[in-house]
């Protein structure tokens, strides 16, 4: 059973993104703030539902959300200042575009970046253990999906339909094969060998 918050009293904002681990693609990062009685039972870490389920549950944390906001990180920048970094950044630019600003901001993961003067607790495997962080994970794992979809249209040797961005052993293949593309993450380890030197 997920929590519905941290502190009861405060404007509270779980926080997610998704991407991270990706050889290509921007890196996405969701900020939802939940109703104090919001309850839904179909809603958990975005890893344990199925694709179908996440697409459901988008509609219904988007209708039912006070607020949400998503960011994105383009794969240029995250090369520029490390995916770490990025996904930072990216929670930041989507807390920045929430309508209601919160008091308290629910992190998964270990680690942060300071948004502003607003407190921050970090969650391990967060989006298990609370519902904001939760819907975060479901927003900015389908937003970043649809992106790789649209992805995949211009370059389709990649898998991307499928893979999303993911080192999977196909997708690295079409990179030995036909090189980078714009969207590829240069600074990753892209073949999987330890070598950064990519066909262009």
């Amino acid at each position: 059973m997920l929590l519905p918050y941290l502190h009861k009293d405060l404007i509270e904002a779980g926080c997610d993104e998704a991407g991270r681990g990706c050889l290509a693609g921007a890196v996405f990062a969701a900020a939802v703030i939940l109703p104090k009685d919001f309850e839904n039972e179909l809603l958990n870490d975005s890893k344990q539902l199925t694709e179908k389920q996440r697409y459901l549950l988008r509609p219904v944390i988007e209708k039912e959300a006070v607020s949400y906001g998503v960011g994105i990180v383009l794969p240029e920048e995250i090369d520029k200042i490390n995916i770490l970094n990025a996904s930072f950044l990216a929670m930041h630019r989507a807390i920045e575009k929430l309508s209601v600003i919160p008091q308290h901001l629910l992190i998964d993961g270990n680690r942060f970046n300071r948004y502003k003067e607003i407190p921050h607790t970090t969650v391990i495997k967060g989006d298990g253990k609370y519902l904001s962080i939760a819907a975060a994970s479901v927003l900015a794992k389908t937003y970043r999906d649809d992106y790789m979809n649209a992805l995949h249209q211009e370059y389709p040797y990649y898998d991307w339909n499928s893979n999303k961005g993911y080192p999977t052993k196909k997708h690295r293949a079409a990179i030995a094969e036909h090189g980078v593309t714009p969207y590829h993450r240069v600074t990753f380890n892209l073949l999987g060998n330890g070598q950064l030197q990519i066909p262009f």
